[in-house]
C-alpha cells in the first residue's frame, strides 16, 4: 500500500487519525495533518471534540455497564423483532 505524505486530508482519515489520537497511536505526522485538518473542517472538529467528551465519560468510575445476561437477552430480542421484519 502506498503511503501519503499529503497534508490535506479527507474527513474519513482525519476522523480515523482522531480515533487514534485518543488512544495514543497516531503517529505525530498523523497528529500535524489531523491538526491542520481540524482548522479548516468545522464538522470534524466537533467530531473530535465529542470524542473527547466521550473518552472522559468512560473514564469516570461511575458509568454502569450492562451485565453480559441483559446483553444477550437484547442481543435475540432484537434479533427475533429483526426476523419478523423481512
Amino acid at each position: 500500500m502506498k503511503k501519503s505524505n499529503k497534508i490535506f486530508i479527507p474527513c474519513e482519515e482525519a476522523n480515523h487519525n482522531c480515533d487514534k489520537s485518543q488512544y495514543n497511536e497516531a503517529t505525530l505526522w498523523e497528529k500535524i495533518k489531523l491538526n491542520i485538518h481540524l482548522l479548516y473542517c468545522r464538522v470534524c472538529r466537533e467530531y473530535s471534540k465529542n470524542n473527547s467528551k466521550l473518552t472522559k465519560i468512560m473514564k469516570r468510575k461511575e458509568v454502569e455497564i450492562m451485565p453480559s445476561s441483559e446483553k444477550n437477552s437484547l442481543k435475540k430480542a432484537f434479533q427475533k423483532e429483526l426476523a419478523n421484519h423481512k
